[in-house]
């Protein structure tokens, strides 16, 4: 089983998260033994005290230069940001950068309304758009080029002459929970990522559901669900109580961690509210190393 840990790179005006931080969280995750770290690529939270998060493929970039070891990837890019040409392009830059390490987190956007109102983003048939999306980076990280007709997103020729170390380019990883979403997965990613909003400190009952209904997906497209790799996304509160998700010792929350190997999932990352610290990634050690040992 491997294991990832995402930063937190959301702050407020009085509260910011200063990037010295993030490339110490970022060392320390190397450091642990973690094998991925990924970052959110929300904007903006409206609200009476506006939070706000630092732009995630700047971010990235940074991190894959201060890194050597430690794979980096994005939970998730919200596709109704950018066309798809632009995040294959980012996607194969990435991988550049980072010599083959960046794997690219893909979801059709889950942020309040308000959020793309704000930005002057167009986030309507969200659905429609990430099935546009999804092909195209897919054939460009894959192939080089993308003809995609459109309506949304048409890509006539558009190339990637220049490549990342790999063929066929990084991993895509489809964030799904929804039936046609986890079809869209089952069709054309490389990776599943699977989330639990509900904080459930039992991941078998929170991820059994939606296993089977990659499953089903994988089916009904032809595809051998043993093909699709599966991660998921848990909440940890070791050190401190928090209420919700994986909580308690060092052996309490591998082993919870460990169990979900029997839905045959292969990377579990990891969310450490309130927030992410070097200080308290480095404490993370230990569960690392008994994930691997397991």
């Amino acid at each position: 089983m491997q294991i990832g840990i995402a930063l937190d790179t959301h702050g407020t005006a009085d509260r910011p998260v200063r990037w010295e931080s993030l490339r110490a969280q970022a060392r320390a995750a190397e450091e642990a033994g973690f094998d991925l770290l990924v970052l959110p690529d929300h904007l903006y939270y409206p609200a009476d005290d506006p939070v706000t998060a630092w732009e995630s493929v700047s971010l990235a970039g940074a991190i894959a230069a201060s890194t050597s070891r430690i794979r980096i990837g994005h939970s998730v890019v919200n596709i109704p940001y950018r066309a798809p040409t632009i995040v294959a392009a980012i996607a194969n830059t990435l991988d550049e950068i980072s010599g083959g390490r960046y794997v690219l987190g893909l979801g059709a956007g889950n942020t309040p309304d308000a959020e793309y109102e704000a930005l002057g983003i167009d986030a309507s048939r969200r659905y429609s758009r990430a099935v546009e999306a999804v092909t195209i980076v897919t054939e460009m990280l894959r192939t080089g080029r993308s003809d995609a007709p459109g309506p949304m997103y048409p890509s006539a020729g558009a190339t990637l002459a220049q490549r990342s170390p790999r063929p066929t380019g990084p991993p895509v990883v489809l964030a799904a929970n929804g039936p046609r979403m986890l079809e869209l997965a089952a069709r054309l990613a490389d990776e599943w990522n699977g989330y639990d909003h509900s904080g459930s400190s039992d991941g078998l009952a929170a991820f059994r559901p939606l296993v089977a209904g990659l499953d089903a997906a994988c089916d009904r497209v032809g595809r051998d669900p043993l093909d699709l790799r599966r991660t998921v996304d848990v909440v940890v509160g070791h050190g401190a109580s928090v209420g919700l998700g994986f909580d308690g010792s060092t052996q309490d929350i591998a082993e919870r961690i460990l169990r979900l190997g029997e839905l045959g999932i292969t990377e579990v990352r990891c969310y450490i509210p309130p927030r992410s610290t070097a200080e308290r990634i480095a404490e993370l050690e230990p569960l690392v190393a008994a994930v691997h040992a397991g």
